[in-house]
């Protein structure tokens, strides 16, 4: 069975930590020995000499030092504890003999002769002792050299072959397979590895065998179609006028057209491949393009003036899984200069029409005045139309001048605090005769002692004539209106609920749009923008408007602000 290439490391690696623990076990031991004996010879033999010195010094000292036979009884003592050699102990028991007798009467010297051979003795024991010692201790010293030397030559050439052979055994296959991806990397697919080797290094080499045969068939297939269809996309898309931007499922970017290198400022070259959210770090535009909530509109500086574009994002899926994603910036721009354009027309034609539609309105009631001639009933009734039709006029070039208000975001607001009862006393006054001729009750619900509001009042005052006119006008002829107005936490809410046929709730989230008319409605003549620019006037004051309904159950228009 071949041996894997781990098999090998982890025999090899094992070898050489046997060998280095083997070796400093080795080490440690011979070195514990040469201590030992060391020890032996410095410090027993060492202090019997000491002690036979010292006592010597203290013998001749008897008779000229009251302390000297102290002295020597203490190191006496010492070297009867020390004994360690062979006839040293009856040679110190002797000496202890000789001692006493010399402390019976100190004065008399006739023994120091027989003390000063016990300490001599004493001494050449341990002399001698301290000799045999040391030659053990060379000889243990020899012994250890001799056969650390000779296990350290021959773990030296052990290691010297594994050092030699375990290269060869990684480095060989290595460069094998180095050579075989070059030559796949010059796009030689014919390249093929051979190695005898059954371990990972043979399954490699079978495996990059195996991968240069795929190359092979797959570069010749239609690896050229693809490559001219990948082409022409890119050429496609470098030639859109809408930026590009390509993300992986991972957020990484994956290409750049060069309308979108120009927007954000950087080269595709640069960022291909780079997580899109470290990019954004530094890049404003990266970081509104990958938030999931924002505005569909974007002001870009491009083309050396404010453009305006639009975001979508598409999303990249393979069998219903998410592969990626495509941001597409599209230059809306030409579009605005002409809603721009538009609204200036708008502003225009309307200011200039309101002159002329007055003074038809107002010849139509000198017309109609008794002083100028008396008129017919036809005449009446055609200059009513008139009057009428004036007044339509009039109403239609007021919404659309308060819409090119909206719409260039030039809203005039003249906010102030205002009783709730002044702005409701006002709107009520304005739509009363209209109520009137359908018999229609308005039921007012005012809260006691209400708190002003923070609002425009003129604003205000039209936003609740347009909800109540509205009311009136899809109220049938005999029913009521309730309108209320009532402290809501810190707000003032100010309700009109009609009894109408009511608005199906497919509708209602486009009620406020511009120019939308619910479908079925019997009202030809309005504009479809009254909603609107009063959603824009409450939004205008901080405030927010609503609509309930439910068809055969009547609408409830209201709305909120802030209170003073």
């Amino acid at each position: 069975m071949a041996m894997r290439l781990k098999t090998k490391l982890s025999l090899g690696l094992a070898f050489l930590f046997t060998v280095i623990l083997f070796f400093g076990i080795l080490g440690l031991a011979t070195i514990n020995r040469l201590s030992q004996d060391a020890d032996q010879v410095l410090k027993n033999n060492q202090e019997s000499l000491q002690y036979c010195n010292k006592m010597m010094a203290a013998l001749e000292d008897i008779s000229v030092r009251r302390d000297a036979m102290a002295a020597f009884e203490e190191y006496l003592r010492r070297q009867e504890g020390n004994i360690t050699e062979v006839g040293e102990r009856e040679v110190t028991q002797e000496l202890r003999k000789n001692f006493n007798e010399l402390k019976v009467n100190p004065t008399d010297p006739s023994n120091y002769s027989e003390i000063r051979r016990s300490l001599i003795q004493i001494q050449d024991l341990n002399e001698m002792a301290i000799l045999r010692k040391s030659t053990a201790a060379q000889n243990t010293a020899a012994n250890a050299r001799f056969w650390l030397t000779v296990i350290f030559t021959f773990l030296s050439l052990l290691a010297f072959t594994f050092i030699f052979n375990l290269p060869g055994i990684i480095s060989n296959p290595v460069a094998s397979l180095s050579e075989g991806i070059r030559e796949i990397a010059n796009k030689n697919y014919k390249k093929r590895i051979h190695l005898r080797q059954q371990d990972e290094f043979g399954e490699l080499a079978g495996s990059f065998n195996f991968m240069a045969a795929k190359l092979d068939e797959y570069e010749n297939s239609n690896l050229s179609q693809i490559k001219f269809e990948k082409s022409r996309i890119e050429t496609i898309i470098n030639q859109m006028r809408d930026g590009i931007i390509g993300l992986d499922d991972k957020k990484h970017i994956l290409f750049l057209n060069a309308v979108a290198e120009k927007l954000l400022g950087l080269k595709e070259k640069d960022i291909v491949g780079k997580y899109a959210p470290d990019v954004a770090v530094h890049n404003d535009l990266m970081r509104t393009l990958l938030q999931d909530q924002q505005e569909q509109e974007l002001k870009i500086f491009a083309d050396r003036k404010e453009s305006y574009f639009s975001r979508d994002v598409l999303k990249v899926t393979n069998n219903e899984l998410v592969i990626g994603e495509v941001i597409i910036l599209r230059n809306i721009t030409f579009f605005h200069e002409l809603n721009e354009a538009k609204t200036n027309f708008i502003a225009t034609v309307s200011h200039e029409l309101k002159t002329p539609i007055s003074s038809i309105k107002m010849s139509a009631q000198l017309l109609m005045d008794e002083r100028i001639g008396s008129l017919s009933g036809d005449q009446r009734e055609l200059i009513a139309s008139i009057r009428d039709d004036a007044d339509r006029l009039l109403k239609m070039t007021g919404e659309l001048l308060n819409m090119t208000q909206v719409e260039t975001g030039n809203i005039q607001l003249k906010l102030q605090p205002t009783p709730p009862g002044i702005i409701a006393g006002q709107a009520l006054q304005a739509v009363q005769f209209q109520a009137q001729q359908k018999n229609i009750s308005l039921n007012k619900h005012f809260a006691d002692s209400l708190p002003n509001v923070f609002a425009d009042p003129e604003k205000t005052v039209w936003v609740l004539v347009n909800l109540l006119t509205n009311a009136i006008k899809y109220s049938p002829e005999g029913t009521q209106i309730d309108f209320s107005i009532a402290p809501e936490e810190r707000l003032i809410a100010f309700r009109v609920v009609d009894h109408g046929r009511g608005i199906d709730e497919k509708y209602l989230p486009r009620i406020f749009d511009r120019y939308f008319k619910v479908p079925g409605s019997y009202e030809r003549n309005g504009t479809g923008l009254g909603l609107a620019i009063s959603k824009e006037f409450i939004e205008a004051q901080g405030g927010a408007i609503w609509v309930q309904s439910q068809v055969g159950m009547g609408s409830e228009f209201g709305f909120t602000l802030a209170s003073a």
